[in-house]
């Protein structure tokens, strides 16, 4: 049985694309094109199902056109209409990319300073040029790059460096 906490999300299905099975997959991160992955796990009333990759192609910057096995009609691909899209975590940790920051949802938030929990990731907004940290207390904290120490996938933290008094904003 696949579990939450070992996979993360990373896009949604769309609708399909012609007749053959075929359906549009918007994409947050593209780890399944830089990691050797047979297979998505897509979420099909709360269970968490994997499915197969037949064949992809990159539409855009944030779609690609999705094929699974065994997925080879217009009605079988529009009953995965709107299902959430994830990865497996040990997968992308195993493969040559780096952690991306979808990966961090879920993960704890630590303060490299003093080794602090500084909350829990809920959201990555990267809605700007100013990729933002949104904890579950609805706290905001920037997660640019030359503040992040280090992403441990395997103890679910991200550590980061944090100008002083800018959680007390």
């Amino acid at each position: 049985m696949i579990r939450q906490e070992d996979v993360y999300r990373i896009g949604r299905i769309g609708r399909p694309h012609g007749v053959k099975g075929e359906m549009v997959l918007w994409y947050d991160d593209d780890v399944f094109d830089r990691v050797d992955a047979d297979y998505l796990v897509l979420s099909i009333d709360g269970i968490l199902v994997p499915f197969f990759i037949e064949e992809y192609r990159f539409r855009s910057g944030d779609t690609a056109l999705m094929k699974f096995c065994d997925v080879d009609s217009q009605e079988q691909a529009a009953a995965l209409t709107g299902c959430e899209v994830f990865f497996p975590t040990a997968l992308a940790a195993d493969g040559e990319a780096a952690p991306t920051l979808a990966m961090v949802v879920g993960f704890t938030l630590v303060s490299a300073a003093d080794g602090a929990v500084v909350g829990r990731i809920a959201r990555v907004d990267d809605a700007t040029a100013n990729v933002l940290f949104e904890l579950e207390d609805g706290r905001l904290v920037p997660a640019a790059p030359e503040l992040v120490d280090c992403i441990d996938v395997e103890r679910r933290e991200v550590r980061v460096r944090l100008p002083e008094g800018l959680l007390d904003l």
